[in-house]
């Protein structure tokens, strides 16, 4: 592929609420600029962009796919992101990675949560941003409305560039509101210039005269041009509507239907003409050689350096780290630097992505979006070189709390599951596996329920083994509440030697629930030797791994040994580690055992109007609500106690309740007694657990 300057480069991605369009959009665009010869369609699964079949399968994307469209001598990087809430990492990254935003909004179904998730992830950014509504040509599809509504939530910075015209109730052509001039299509994208319908001109005026004022305000030449009644050039509105999306103080509103390719091109030359090159934006670093700040911002004659933007782990076309040069020029062979786990290593050859074919490039130039094969780095690691190491800051990925048990199908192929996915945990940063060893248990956390069903998915169509999800246990511990004494005896006789061990020990609560357990010795008189203290306290510690009321660990004991008695033959370590362990036993049950819950503190983020329904949720799943604060953005911020194993599945009801509009977070905060109700059904559960 030939290679594009710094100036002659767009990186866009495509933003929006599930459903929306993004695909059907990023396919007619490859069509219209040459890179695909048939127009595919999400329905039959023949589209560029999703390419791997989980997404042919169920019809929607999951991660994100780069194709470069060509406009004129522009090349486009469109980042085509998932709109589905369970894969925002994806989008968060393809977000980090971009200069520019097209938010696609579904004329029919009109603004929805993932419209409004797409702006805030924009302003995150800073990102300049299009709207683009899709699906004209669908009956009841209302350009007018999406625009209303966008107005009431953004204000004056939503500027309609294009108004439909509709007659019998269907979409057949459009306003420019800049030039005032009327078009009808006659064959697909196909037009010809009209007349403006008469019940249009007031609504295309008034439209006009706002973004004019707009125009105005960019310069005091252009505002005594606006006073004095002197019209405004064609160019001089384009320069100034693309100084205020690129200061994002506006945003246009395009139309059309990608499916019968309107409005596609008038699209392209609008990310043509408004949104930034790399040039335009800003990036900056750190020198860590010289410890001060490097200001990249795209220079192609600045020093080599690169972040990786998203990785690419596909057992069938290998492993690609996707790029974002931040400055300089990459060439293959290239000698470069991991600056996190500074290794050096050679470039080898770069590519360039179109959906999931890699084409290789001669050079990457700074602001282009490219690939390099087979590094040993992860997503979010800077690239530079030894001589001048630059450091970037990563980028937010969203935190995953929905998680659950693992395990592989056949016991044979526990390791394969483990190694594959490390290799999807690679590409997907909102993934993790973590090992709880107290409840003998590996998890699996995602963003969703769907996201964990279809990383599942995966393991059997890529990696071609199974792995089964099921309830994951909740780590209780047990404690006491009162004292006890014992007094407790090993002996053994079976020829020869003799095992002979005797403690009496007291036990209470330490007061440290952090802690398993505190030992201390007041014997008196040697009635127990010195030199078992520490074979006692090797009792103990392995007695609190798996507490005597349902096998969890236990916390917060204090065991003193006062007395006991030895055999000058017959006595042991080993025999002094059984009392002690028999001992534990014994007074832990005696000491009013209890068990302790963790305790988990929620925060939930939801608008307004849902915060009743969110607080009767948290009242059923025992919460403790603290406070509620708004966050002036028309949503309520709910700070709870919860107990941690009513929140499985929470993620799912929070989604049901709000629409999709609410997040929610945690952190562990203590561990409290469980009520008794909810310590016998756990004790009966473990214990039919335990037998199995």
């Amino acid at each position: 592929m030939k290679v594009y300057n710094t100036d002659k480069i767009r990186n866009v991605v495509l933003l929006g609420h599930g459903g929306a369009g993004k695909t059907s959009l990023l396919e007619a665009m490859a069509y219209l600029s040459g890179i695909t010869t048939r127009l595919g369609n999400v329905a039959d699964g023949n589209t560029l962009s999703d390419y791997d079949k989980e997404e042919q399968n169920r019809k929607f994307s999951i991660s994100t796919s780069v194709a470069p469209v060509i406009r004129g001598d522009i090349k486009i990087n469109v980042l085509d992101a998932p709109g589905y809430f369970d894969f925002v990492g994806e989008a968060e990254e393809a977000a980090a990675a971009a200069d520019a935003a097209i938010i696609v909004i579904n004329g029919k179904s009109g603004v929805e949560v993932g419209t409004q998730k797409a702006w805030d992830l924009c302003e995150k950014y800073q990102l300049p941003r299009i709207f683009y509504i899709s699906n004209m040509d669908v009956e009841n599809a209302s350009a007018v409305k999406v625009v209303d509504a966008l107005t009431a939530l953004y204000g004056s910075k939503i500027a309609p560039l294009y108004l439909p015209i509709r007659e019998n109730e269907k979409y057949v052509g459009y306003v420019d509101v800049v030039s005032q001039k009327a078009f009808k299509y006659v064959d697909k994208e196909k037009k010809k210039e009209c007349d403006e319908p008469a019940d249009m001109k007031d609504d295309v005026a008034a439209r006009r005269d706002s973004m004019l004022e707009t125009v105005a305000e960019t310069s005091e030449e252009f505002m005594d041009k606006y006073f004095g009644g002197e019209p405004f050039t064609d160019d001089e509105v384009f320069s100034a509507l693309k100084q205020n999306v690129c200061q994002c103080d506006m945003c246009p509103v395009t139309i059309g239907s990608s499916t019968n390719l309107q409005g596609i091109n008038i699209l392209l030359d609008d990310v043509v003409r408004y949104f930034p090159s790399p040039a335009e934006r800003t990036i900056s670093g750190t020198d860590t050689k010289a410890d001060k700040p490097y200001e990249a911002n795209y220079n192609p004659k600045g020093v080599k350096s690169a972040f990786i933007w998203k990785t690419i782990v596909d057992p069938f076309i290998g492993k690609y780290s996707m790029v974002k040069v931040a400055s300089g020029v990459l060439k293959p062979e290239d000698m470069l630097y991991d600056t996190e786990s500074q290794d050096e290593f050679r470039a080898g050859k770069l590519y360039v992505f179109c959906g999931n074919k890699p084409q290789e490039v001669p050079e990457l130039c700074a602001g282009d979006i490219g690939a390099i094969a087979k590094l040993d780095a992860a997503t979010g690691d800077t690239i530079s070189t030894k001589a001048a190491p630059v450091l970037f800051p990563k980028f937010d990925v969203s935190t995953p709390y929905t998680y659950k048990r693992y395990a592989a199908k056949n016991k044979g192929d526990l390791d394969k599951v483990a190694q594959a996915l490390a290799k999807i945990a690679q590409e997907d940063l909102t993934m993790k596996t973590v090992n709880d060893s107290g409840n003998h248990q590996t998890l699996l956390y995602g963003m969703g329920d769907q996201h964990l069903d279809i990383i599942i998915s995966k393991l059997q169509s890529k990696y071609k083994v199974e792995a089964e999800l099921s309830k994951p246990a909740v780590a209780f511990r047990e404690t006491i509440r009162k004292n006890s004494d014992v007094d407790s005896k090993y002996k053994k006789q079976s020829g020869g030697h003799g095992q002979y061990g005797h403690v009496k020990m007291k036990f209470e609560p330490s007061g440290d629930l952090n802690t398993p357990y505190v030992f201390e010795q007041i014997v008196v008189g040697g009635a127990v030797p010195k030199n078992f203290f520490p074979a006692v306290e090797k009792g103990i510690a392995d007695s609190v791994g798996a507490g005597p009321m349902a096998g969890y660990p236990v916390v917060g004991v204090k065991a003193i040994l006062y007395d006991g008695s030895y055999h000058p033959v017959d006595s042991s370590e080993q025999a002094f580690k059984t009392a002690a362990n028999m001992a534990f036993k014994k007074g832990f049950m005696e000491a009013g055992p209890v068990l302790l819950e963790p305790i988990v503190s929620l925060h939930v983020t939801v608008p307004d109007k849902f915060t009743g329904d969110v607080m009767g949720d948290l009242n059923k799943r025992r919460g403790r609500v603290l406070g509620m604060n708004p966050d002036h953005k028309g949503n309520t911020i709910i700070d709870a106690d919860v107990p941690q194993s009513e929140l499985y599945g929470y993620s799912t009801t929070l989604r049901s309740m709000t629409g999709g509009s609410g997040d929610f977070a945690y952190e562990f905060a203590r561990y409290e007694q469980a009520p008794a109700e909810v310590q016998e059904k756990e004790i009966a559960a473990r214990a039919k657990e335990l037998e199995s």
